[in-house]
């Protein structure tokens, strides 16, 4: 009996094995998981279907996934709009964290706590250790002690835009290059002085770009790239509090020098809406205007469409404000991946959810986003990456040509930064810009931290948010372009901001560290 016991377990755990293999191998040859994804696009890097990243790794995945293309001045709308109806909300949302409106919104079960399923994203938890981001990513729990997305992750911060300008120029006219903004402006008065029809500074892709490359010199960073996620609200990082930076007197003196800009004809009246890759482009190259900010790799692509004799553009390290020289804030975790609730009721959730962490977050995925293919756009020579003619003489430079090209290099998809890999993207005179800001010393501050509200505060923050943002936004435009005067009309705009509650929104965040 026992004998027959005995062969009877081992026929079954044999059998139990083959079918377990046999599922396994199914699932493996079957057809390809399929499921729905925000993409934020911005005109700078438009998105492309047959992107070389895009297409490998379905494949390496065994996926199908639908791009729902959504422009970036329109995204958070859409994806607030998609957790707040619940129906209509895609699989996967991409270039997303939980500061905001989307704390309140996760609390209140609009997205699943992917913390819970640790154990279904070993990729992910891989790169965590790798790095060394534990604490870091600690720090993105929501009150409930969980985390409601999946951060992209940096080994190192670095500095990959900031004032660019026509360093032919600077020669030309015998000036230095501008470490402070009053010197900035001193510098853009003899642009215009030697060509009165141009605007010497615009904007890439519209003012958020300007706002938190340009604020943290003030001590502030507000608007819709703020660095706390909340609009109207900036950290103090002496006293380790937030502060009403929307009505502050930082913000006062920083709108109060960008409107003497505006006014004098020094910055682009085209700046107040976003304005096109090609067209931005364009004024640089043909001398309608000869400063901006932007990132270091779209400098090529420039260069490569101007006819003027001479041109040349560089980027400098960050301008001193009354605060100090400072640059956007950062952190070594990004903005990630969302997935929806809705999504959790999906009979094949887990596979979806492994599917996803493979995706971004393997290590041969990772070399993927930020890379390419081996053997297709670089190769392996004595252990250092060698990019294929195509890409290393490119008129664009590397890394703008591996963006428009074959999508390497995006933050909506690539998920894992490592600051060596990416310098082989850059020139030398890039790695030398870097040692100058890191000389400088804390250019580039952390993000502040996330408020950890309840379900009842977090929808009391996000009821509060919207409007003082609406507000602010308003205000602030006007300010700049002058419908508005700062010094007649201050008074009445910060009433308007404490009668819409910043004052209490301010304490909320305090007392929810």
């Amino acid at each position: 009996m026992k004998k027959t016991l005995l062969v009877s377990l081992l026929v079954i755990m044999a059998v139990a094995l083959t079918v377990s293999a046999q599922g396994v191998q199914e699932k493996k040859s079957g057809g390809p998981i399929k499921f729905s994804l925000y993409y934020s696009d911005n005109a700078t890097l438009p998105f492309k279907q047959d992107w070389l990243t895009v297409t490998e790794v379905q494949k390496r995945v065994n996926a199908d996934v639908e791009f729902e293309i959504i422009p970036i001045a329109d995204y958070q709308t859409k994806v607030s709009l998609a957790l707040n109806t619940g129906t209509n909300a895609p699989d996967v949302i991409l270039y997303q964290s939980t500061k905001g409106e989307n704390a309140a919104l996760a609390l209140n079960g609009a997205l699943v706590p992917i913390s819970d399923y640790a154990g279904w994203t070993p990729n992910f938890n891989a790169r965590v250790k790798e790095f060394g981001l534990e604490d870091d990513v600690a720090l993105l729990n929501l009150k409930d002690g969980k985390r409601y997305f999946l951060p992209a992750l940096f080994d190192v911060p670095f500095y990959d835009g900031g004032l660019i300008l026509r360093e032919d120029l600077l020669k030309k006219y015998n000036l230095k290059a501008p470490t402070t903004f009053d010197e900035l402006y001193n510098v853009l008065k003899v642009f215009k002085k030697y060509n009165p029809s141009s605007y010497p500074l615009t904007i890439l892709a519209g003012p958020r770009v300007l706002y938190r490359m340009t604020m943290p010199s003030w001590g502030i960073s507000l608007g819709k790239n703020g660095a706390s996620g909340t609009n109207t609200l900036s950290w103090d990082y002496e006293a380790k509090r937030y502060f009403a930076g929307a009505i502050s007197e930082e913000y006062k003196e920083y709108v109060s020098f960008f409107h003497k800009l505006y006014a004098e004809g020094l910055l682009d009246p085209e700046m107040a809406e976003p304005i096109d890759g090609d067209k931005w482009s364009q004024k640089l190259a043909t001398g309608a205007s000869m400063a901006t900010y932007a990132y270091y790799d779209q400098i090529g692509g420039v260069t490569a469409t101007s006819n003027i004799p001479g041109f040349k553009l560089e980027m400098y390290p960050a301008l001193a404000g009354p605060a100090g020289a400072h640059h956007q804030s950062k952190s070594k975790t990004g903005s990630g991946i969302l997935f929806p609730y809705k999504t959790s009721k999906r009979p094949d959730f887990e596979q979806l959810v492994r599917t996803v962490d493979e995706m971004f977050y393997s290590t041969e995925n990772a070399k993927l986003w930020c890379l390419g293919v081996e053997g297709v756009t670089y190769t392996m020579k004595d252990g250092k990456v060698a990019f294929v003619p195509e890409i290393l003489n490119s008129s664009e430079g590397i890394y703008k040509s591996l963006q428009v090209k074959y999508g390497c290099g995006s933050d909506v998809t690539q998920m894992v930064w490592i600051n060596a890999r990416e310098m082989t993207k850059y020139d030398a005179n890039y790695a030398r810009i870097n040692k100058e800001v890191e000389a400088i010393g804390n250019v580039i501050q952390a993000i502040p931290p996330n408020a950890k509200f309840d379900d009842r505060q977090a929808e009391e923050a996000g009821t509060l948010q919207t409007p003082l943002s609406d507000a602010f936004e308003r205000w602030n435009s006007a300010f700049l372009t002058g419908s508005k005067d700062i010094t007649r009309d201050w008074d009445a705009y910060v009433k308007e901001m404490k009668n819409l509650g910043i004052e209490k929104f301010t304490a909320l965040y305090n007392a929810s560290l």
